[in-house]
């Protein structure tokens, strides 16, 4: 009888630690903006972005240019104008003010749709390369280091490396 409840304690023993071994999770963590960031897609597009951005910027300027020289013109021969036609000159410039506004905004929109058109497939292949190697190596979680994320410490192991070697970076 003795020997029975010994071997039932120690079957107890076993299941309860496989059980406890079984509930520890394996957690790792990266910096996924840096990864991102070490991407040559994430740099192309970045610099399909400026380019963009630059092209939408002159073209603002050239329209703020011309409002202004418009409005110059404008002021100089309002003295030899009507009330009337002054009143549709400065209606004009309002319209014109308006317009370049909508441009802006609409430039603006336009920027942040190509944005995220361009990094969706780059996060993906970053996110899709993060899940590969942690499930590589057993890891049931993997936290996201980044500065300003939430995560204070991370001592898990780091999968940057391996990460941006499977993308071949």
């Amino acid at each position: 009888m003795k020997q029975l409840r010994t071997l039932l304690v120690a079957c107890a023993l076993v299941l309860g630690t496989s059980g406890f071994m079984n509930a520890q999770s394996k957690v790792a963590h990266i910096a996924s903006q840096e990864l991102v960031e070490s991407m040559p897609s994430f740099k192309n597009a970045k610099s399909e972005i400026q380019k963009l951005n630059k092209t939408y910027d002159a073209e603002i300027r050239n329209m703020v240019l011309e409002l202004q020289n418009t409005i110059k013109k404008y002021s100089q021969e309002a003295e030899t104008k009507t009330d009337e036609e002054n009143l549709k000159r400065q209606q004009e410039i309002q319209a014109t003010e308006k317009s370049i506004n909508d441009y802006r905004q609409n430039a603006l929109q336009d920027l942040q749709k190509k944005e995220a058109e361009l990094m969706k497939p780059i996060l993906e292949k970053a996110r899709a390369s993060i899940q590969k190697v942690a499930r590589a190596q057993g890891f049931q979680y993997v936290l996201d280091s980044t500065t300003g994320t939430g995560v204070i410490m991370a001592d898990g192991k780091n999968l940057m490396a391996d990460v941006k070697k499977d993308l071949g970076i």
